[in-house]
């Protein structure tokens, strides 16, 4: 395949941001691996992560603006003059989100250059019905001003799993959708066996905010606390709005004594805290993939997902528990999942990794998404990701 230009359009990449902070440069950085030309602009915000230039991928942050009022829409002016210059050079832009100015500014500089820009568009989980809810106030008048006009503009849209593609189609959005899973790093993993008396440790990790449905694992956990004297649950990450001290409240108005609600970590921390969990569960209302799913499966850990997540291939895969919303699925799952012994856990913790390095590498994805790409410039056939009814 000759060499794309690509550019990754994304509103900020600070690790608070949640996963597209992680998932976008890899993205990148698989593709770029491949023998192309790629670059992620993004908004500078305190927090920054620029680890993504060190790997053939080129870093251009712009400043945001200084108007009060655009600056916590991540306005930048820098921004959207270099989008609308783009000129003639056949050039792939993949914009990722929504609601924010850069989700936007793609949109100019296609209808600027049609002939040499071709314009992809990850929602990113962010048009759901659970994420539309989420402060609809705002999101609603954006949408109808100025979102779905960028959006009817896009000539793919990249969906993460079948249930972002329904979303999107929901919407009455026509362009073609391209379903390409999220990947995972898969670094050589060895986990220490606990003794058989030692704690167990029930780990949720990941943005700490009501679409994550953590007040209804506290709840779940209020049912079961006293009758698995051995397990404790923690919570870990960056609040949003003051979510954590509300679920601290709640805790505390339930009289739980084995749940922590911590702060973020990163890197070398994150990943330890896999190592030390025994199970790891993610109660999410929606999400378009769930990254951390991924991610502790790749760390050998056994999950419980709400349905909230597509993940209906833990069941079939034999590592984990697909259950419906609410905390009295969730306390069953749990309770299955402690009267489980170690043994077996240990083993469905190997065949999630297993499935992990069979179906979610980023060389992989990156090549499906290269091939949509060349699709959109008349240089291949349509990929089989690509649905365009």
């Amino acid at each position: 395949m000759q060499s794309l230009s690509i550019k990754h359009i994304i509103a900020g990449l600070s690790r608070n941001h949640g996963g597209p902070s992680y998932s976008v440069p890899a993205l990148a950085q698989a593709q770029a691996r491949l023998g192309h030309a790629v670059e992620i602009h993004y908004v500078e915000t305190s927090g920054e992560s620029r680890g993504q230039a060190e790997q053939g991928v080129r870093a251009v942050g712009y400043p945001s603006s200084a108007n009060p009022f655009l600056k916590p829409r991540r306005a930048s002016p820098k921004m959207r003059e270099s989008l609308r210059g783009l000129g003639a050079q056949e050039t792939i832009l993949q914009a990722h989100g929504v609601w924010l100015m850069p989700n936007l500014y793609p949109a100019e500089a296609k209808r600027r250059h049609p002939a040499s820009v071709k314009l992809v568009h990850a929602p990113r989980g962010m048009l759901s019905k659970e994420a539309m809810r989420i402060s609809a106030w705002k999101k609603w008048p954006v949408w109808h001003m100025a979102q779905r006009s960028a959006l009817e503009a896009v000539d793919c849209f990249h969906a993460t799993a079948a249930s972002e593609y329904e979303e999107i189609r929901a919407l009455g959005l026509k362009a073609p959708i391209a379903v390409i899973g999220n990947g995972i790093d898969l670094t050589p993993i060895e986990r220490a066996q606990k003794p058989v008396d030692a704690p167990r440790l029930v780990l949720a990790l990941g943005r700490i905010h009501p679409k994550k449905g953590l007040d209804r694992l506290i709840e779940a956990w209020s049912h079961i606390e006293s009758s698995a004297p051995n397990w404790q649950l923690k919570i870990v990450g960056p609040a949003e709005n003051g979510h954590d001290d509300a679920l601290r409240a709640l805790a505390n108005q339930l009289g739980l004594r084995r749940v922590s609600i911590e702060g973020p970590v990163f890197g070398a921390g994150k990943a330890a805290a896999y190592q030390e969990a025994d199970l790891f569960v993610l109660p999410t209302l929606n999400e378009n993939f769930g990254l951390v799913v991924a991610e502790a499966l790749a760390a050998q850990v056994p999950v419980i997902v709400t349905k909230g997540a597509p993940w209906p291939g833990l069941e079939a895969e034999g590592c984990g528990w697909w259950v419906e919303h609410g905390s009295t699925a969730l306390a069953d799952a749990l309770r299955c999942a402690f009267d489980t012994s170690p043994e077996e856990r240990a083993r469905m913790g190997r065949l999630g990794r297993a499935w992990m390095e069979r179906d979610f590498g980023w060389d992989r994805a990156a090549q499906t998404s290269l091939d949509v790409y060349a699709w959109l410039q008349g240089k291949a056939d349509r990929p089989a990701c690509v649905q365009v009814d």
